[in-house]
């Protein structure tokens, strides 16, 4: 038996999954922006980490400054250059939660790929397993007419024989 048969819908097969590839390219590489973005974050809370060390040492420093009763203009210059490392801090603060917006869009934009890749996944199974069915369905066919070929090769062969008997 030689199936010679193409699939109808191989082009459409190979397009499909085509944009399978693709959509894995783009998973992999919305996955690439999330960890650069997750480490840019820890980078942003190493960042405020060392802000928060230096706001708490110089908060120390000015209690010890007016437990040892120093004058009020260094308890003042003390409480203004506390004041800037305070907003600073709040600056610092504030890129970790950007950052942090950040990371949770490339999470959704990785989950929206990984969706989206699914998808078309299940179109190239759908597709294969058409054409699997498909196939099947050909072969029978093929069956058929071969059965039908050789029914008609046996009552050739039959009645050519017969021919040739009452001819003798």
């Amino acid at each position: 038996m030689n199936l010679k048969a193409v699939y109808p819908l191989k082009q459409v097969l190979e397009v499909k999954q085509r944009r399978v590839e693709d959509a894995e390219k783009v998973v992999k590489e919305k996955q690439e922006i999330l960890q650069k973005e997750k480490e840019k974050l820890e980078q942003r809370e190493k960042e405020k980490a060392v802000v928060q060390t230096h706001h708490n040492d110089k908060l120390k420093q000015l209690r010890a400054e007016m437990d040892q009763g120093t004058t009020s203009d260094v308890i003042l210059q003390m409480r203004a250059y506390l004041k800037v490392v305070k907003e600073r801090l709040a600056a610092e603060d504030k890129k970790v939660e950007d950052q942090k917006a950040q990371v949770k869009t490339a999470e959704n934009n990785v989950q929206i790929a990984k969706q989206e890749l699914a998808r078309k996944r299940q179109e190239v199974d759908k597709l294969l397993t058409h054409e699997k069915d498909w196939i099947k369905e050909i072969r029978k066919e093929m069956e058929i007419m071969e059965g039908r070929e050789m029914d008609e090769l046996g009552t050739v062969i039959f009645l050519g024989n017969m021919r040739k008997r009452e001819s003798l």
